[in-house]
Formats: C-alpha cells, sequence, structure tokens
C-alpha cells in the first residue's frame, strides 16, 4: 500500500468498531499516537534529501544508518497506517480466498493459526506489534516484534498486524490485553490481508 508523510484517513469511522475499539481509543491513538509519528518524521527530514523518499525508504534508511529516532517515528507511521486497513466494521469470520489456503497450508488449521497468533501477541513482552508475514518462499510467518520493528527491515511480506503497544487497548481494555487480542479476530480484515499477498 502507498504510504505518503500525511497522517491518513481512517478507513472507516472513528465509531465504526465500537464498542471493540471506540472512538474514545481512536481519538487518542490515530489522533495522538500516530499524528505525533508523522509530525516527527515531517520535522526530521525537513528541508533535507529525505524529504523526497518514500516512508519505506525512510524506514530501511533509518535502519541501517542506526538512526533510531528516524527509523522509530517512520516505521511508527507506516505500522499503524497498516494496522488501521488490518482492521474492517464487517471484518471478522473466517478468511477466505488465497490466504485461507495458505493459513491451512502453512498452520494446519485456521483455529491453530489463531491460537499461535493471539498467543504470540500476548506474550510479547513490553510495547510492540505481532505480525502475519509472507517470506521468499511464500511461506507464512508468524513474528513477535518489538517497539517500531516491521518485516520490512527483514524483507518479508507484511500481510496483517495487531498493535499491542499499551496505548493501543488501555482506554477500552485496561491491562487485559488478552481481551483486546480477543476482540481483534472479531474485526480482521481478511480481503487487506489477500491484498497484501505477494
Amino acid at each position: 500500500m502507498k504510504i505518503n508523510l500525511q497522517l491518513p484517513e481512517l478507513p472507516y469511522q472513528k465509531s465504526a468498531l465500537t464498542p471493540l475499539i471506540t472512538e474514545e481509543t481512536f481519538d487518542y491513538h490515530y489522533g495522538k499516537h500516530h499524528a505525533t509519528y508523522v509530525n516527527n518524521v515531517q520535522e526530521l527530514v525537513k528541508d533535507s534529501a529525505l524529504a523526497e523518499q518514500s516512508i519505506e525508504d525512510l524506514i530501511l534508511h533509518g535502519y541501517k544508518t542506526h538512526d533510531a529516532v528516524l527509523f522509530n517515528n517512520a516505521a511508527q507511521h507506516w505500522n499503524h497506517t497498516f494496522f488501521w486497513h488490518c482492521l474492517a466494521p464487517d471484518g471478522g469470520q473466517h478468511p477466505t480466498g488465497k490466504i485461507a489456503e495458505l493459513i491451512l497450508r502453512d498452520f494446519g488449521s485456521f483455529e491453530q493459526f489463531k491460537q499461535q497468533f493471539s498467543t504470540t501477541a500476548a506474550k510479547l513482552f513490553g510495547c510492540g506489534w505481532a505480525w502475519l508475514a509472507q517470506n521468499d518462499e511464500g511461506i507464512l510467518e508468524i513474528i513477535p516484534m518489538k517497539e517500531a520493528n516491521t518485516p520490512l527491515t527483514l524483507n518479508k511480506t507484511p500481510l496483517l498486524t495487531l498493535d499491542v503497544w499499551e496505548h493501543a487497548y488501555y482506554i477500552d481494555y485496561r491491562n487485559a490485553r488478552p481481551k483486546f487480542i480477543e476482540s481483534f479476530w472479531e474485526v480482521v480484515n481478511w480481503d487487506f490481508a489477500n491484498q497484501n499477498l505477494k
């Protein structure tokens, strides 16, 4: 998906996922946290050659040059933009299409995949992201990644993600991360996952 240096429009109304994710959570998570990452990246690249680069290039530039500030803010902007599209008011249920076939092939069943992904997300210590990604051989992988990290740095194709930073769920679920993860399965955007397949 094409991501630029602006705060993107959400693909649905802020109230569309209530009560699983409330409008108040979007006000903070999207309206404050995500917006801050965007503003930070804009300031970091302003009046420099980096201003002409894509977000993906900025992520890789920050990663390769060990510029943690640039990497963290660019990656968090990319991750959040991607995450909003992983959710849909009419999402959830079982996956369909190619992603369903690959989940069955690589995890044995949807139930096994769901359990493994949920456990990975719940056990990720501190803050970070649980990713479903596709490697160079086309195999699906569940990858826990700390802080702002993304499969882009591993040369893997992101398909779905779940944000397990505390700010993603604390308003609605307090410290009950597993309940938030359970809710995720009711709004997963499988159409988006299918679009991301190589």
